[in-house]
């Protein structure tokens, strides 16, 4: 290369310096065969101040500094005190002991060879600007450094070919890039690792960075080809998604695969799970195949951005379940089918037994009535016998559905208007008789009610207190006491408000086994035979699911021999008007005495029973024997002839419910809008509904429960 001038008075400068420089025999040598040397006895006070205060400067300095020869020995000329502190030396001569005092001394034994041709092949191609590299060097203690070496080539005539160099420790910056390095790495190997594991069963595997947005292919297929070509290229990832989505994707799947492959949606399942996938339909040479794609978090947890997609084939896997929800269809078909084949036994049972029981019952009514007349009291109580028999074997039929419509979930709550004080004292009169035959003190207490008037199933609410109540009047004996005790607990918002009712008694209580039980279809504590008391057994259970129904619960506490306590709590909605209380049964008939009733009846003993019942009652009654003759009497008649119809459902020709929409199909609204009441030995809620839905005002069942049908008949007319 080119000699670089070097400015003379710089030479007196460096010159002075290394004769005021500390330890100056290391320079003795130099200066004697030095032909400038003259020029120190040639420099002024003025410019030996002047390299004096360079020299300061230079050892003040915070980091390294150096001069040495540029020839092969490559001996240091100069070193401040940053470059004997980096070197971890106390002094020069520590140093030169250390380095051999020589530049190449200083650079690690395995960097030297580098190190010198990036010196070469820098100065070869820039001589103006400082070369830069990067060593390792070791230090006095052992320990292996880290520098930065700035330098530059000069050419003096007095001094020769010499560099002078800025050194820099960088230990701390490189062990830390060392240890990113090694992160990294290490979460890179870890990343292969799951691409590798992938692979077995992925037909395509991708690594993707959310932040910059990019997408690498690692193994591709001939779907995931199209958008990387042959050269495996990276591609842009939001790129890539749209275009893979609107080339492959089944269109109606289009938008479920974008929104679960959005960056946002990623980052919110990875922040919670390593991994999740979506199944999807693509479309192949017009034939459509099913595949998965799997994403995975192969950075950090807390800031995803780095993730692998796995795609593969999951055709047979889809197959297996779609032919296992076949399965579980056809399983599920076959047992509504059953539970339609038991509803349809178990109505057609209600049917046949009702039946001949309505007969049985409305006879011996009649029979006393007549027998009433005639004073024959002696087969009267035997008649009575037969009435009381009869209501059993009712009490068990209807006890027995019941346990079926609620295993059959053919049952619902319905809200309407109802008293609790109403609903309380009617059961209460009901068993008042049955109470004072034992002679037990039978009380209700309904003075903890603020709100009387709610929302909830009149029927079922009479009836889970019936059984509650019976059951305490039946299981107590002579001279014992029942308590009914109704308190209002707590107002809840929205017009609700938590009620609480206590059936107390001094019955014989039940012991600790029996009530872990007691709530189970048909157990009692004692049989019929052992405590000498009717009963199914079944009172129990179907309350407590309608209590459950009603979102309550029931609680139970009782000693033997002493009594029994049932507390039911439930949450109704209350009223914001007061409903009033139903009439009594003489009330009712006055009002409705003399109303005509078409009786529609197949059965001609039910017919016959009926008839003579309600004209008993004052009604004028008409019949007919099946819907298309009640249809058109109805059609024939005067608007207002008719007041109620009374409609049985299974019939021949047209049964009830056809016979009800043929009615309200008709022209004049005066007869379209009679009041229809079915009176069926159909009784489950579905046959119920199935009344209502065809246009029926209510459904009663057989046998005939005259106070009931009273007084739905005078809530219908």
């Amino acid at each position: 290369m080119n000699d670089q001038p070097i400015d003379n008075n710089l030479t007196k400068y460096l010159l002075a310096l290394m004769d005021i420089i500390e330890d100056t025999s290391l320079y003795s040598s130099h200066l004697a065969d030095n032909p400038d040397h003259e020029l120190l006895t040639s420099l002024n006070p003025q410019d030996l101040k002047a390299a004096y205060n360079i020299s300061r400067f230079m050892d003040e300095m915070p980091g390294g500094f150096l001069i040495y020869h540029a020839d092969q020995k490559e001996t240091i000329i100069y070193a401040n005190h940053a470059l004997l502190r980096i070197f971890r030396c106390d002094t020069l001569q520590e140093f030169q002991e250390l380095t051999g005092n020589s530049f190449q001394g200083m650079v690690y034994e395995k960097d030297l060879e580098d190190v010198e041709q990036s010196i070469r092949e820098q100065i070869q191609n820039s001589q103006y600007n400082l070369d830069h590299v990067e060593y390792r060097i070791v230090r006095k203690d052992g320990s292996i450094g880290w520098v930065e070496d700035y330098g530059h080539f000069v050419h003096s005539k007095s001094l020769g070919n010499i560099f002078y160099v800025f050194i820099s420790d960088t230990t701390e910056k490189k062990n830390r890039q060392l240890t990113e390095q090694a992160t990294f790495t290490q979460e890179y190997l870890q990343r292969m690792e799951i691409i590798e594991g992938l692979s077995v069963n992925y037909e395509s595997i991708l690594y993707a960075d959310l932040d910059d947005d990019s997408i690498l292919p690692y193994r591709v297929s001939s779907r995931t080809l199209h958008q990387f070509g042959t050269e495996l290229k990276p591609r842009v990832l939001s790129w890539y998604l749209n275009d893979y989505i609107n080339t492959w994707v089944h269109p109606s799947d289009r938008t479920l695969v974008l929104e679960s492959t959005s960056p946002a949606y990623i980052r919110e399942r990875l922040a919670h799970h390593k991994t999740y996938y979506i199944n999807y339909r693509a479309i192949k040479d017009e034939t459509i195949q099913y595949l998965q794609l799997r994403i995975v978090n192969v950075g950090k947890n807390e800031h995803v951005s780095q993730i692998v997609l796995g795609y593969r084939r999951v055709d047979e896997e889809i197959q297996r379940e779609m032919d296992q929800k076949q399965l579980l269809k056809d399983a599920l078909d076959k047992a509504r089918l059953a539970i339609v084949a038991k509803n349809t036994f178990l109505s057609n049972m209600s049917h046949d037994m009702r039946t001949p029981l309505n007969a049985i019952l409305g006879f011996t009514a009649l029979a006393k009535k007549h027998l009433e007349d005639h004073k024959e009291r002696m087969l009267c109580g035997d008649l009575d016998k037969i009435e009381t028999s009869g209501r059993q074997l009712l009490e068990l039929i209807e006890k027995t559905l019941e346990i079926a419509w609620l295993e059959s979930n053919d049952t619902r709550i319905e809200e309407t208007e109802c008293n609790l004080a109403d609903i309380l004292q009617e059961v209460h009169q009901t068993l008042s008789a049955k109470a004072r035959e034992k002679e037990l003190t039978f009380s209700l207490n309904t003075s903890g009610l603020e709100h009387f008037n709610i929302y909830s199933d009149h029927k079922k609410l009479r009836q889970l207190f019936l059984y509650l109540v019976g059951n305490a009047v039946t299981y107590t004996n002579q001279n014992g006491r029942v308590s009914i005790i109704a308190t209002e607990l707590e107002k809840l918002p929205n017009d609700y408000a938590v009620y609480q009712f206590a059936i107390e008694d001094t019955g014989i209580g039940i012991s600790k086994d029996a009530l872990e039980r007691i709530f189970e279809p048909f157990e009692r504590e004692q049989n019929t035979t052992f405590s000498g008391i009717h009963g199914t057994g079944l009172g129990l259970t179907i309350a407590k699911n309608i209590i459950e129904m009603m979102g309550g619960h029931i609680e139970v506490e009782s000693t033997v021999g002493t009594g029994s306590t049932f507390t039911v709590t439930l949450r109704f909605r209350r009223q914001n008007r007061p409903l009033p209380g139903n009439g009594s049964t003489e009330d009712i008939l006055a009002h409705l005495k003399g109303r005509r009733i078409l009786l529609v009846e197949d059965n001609e003993i039910n017919l016959e029973i009926e008839t003579e019942l309600l004209a008993g009652l004052g009604f004028d009654i008409e019949t007919a024997e099946d819907g298309s003759i009640a249809v058109e009497m109805v059609k024939s008649s005067a608007p207002g002839y008719y007041d109620l119809i009374l409609m049985d459902i299974q019939m021949p020709v047209m049964n009830g419910r056809q016979a009800t929409k043929a009615i309200r199909r008709l022209e004049n609204t005066s007869l379209s809008r009679i009041p229809i009441v079915a009176l069926s030995a159909n009784a489950f809620e579905s046959d119920r509904q199935k009344s209502i839905e065809s246009g029926m005002d209510a459904h009663l069942t057989k046998p005939i429960d005259l106070p009931l049908l009273l007084e739905t008949m005078a809530k219908t007319m």
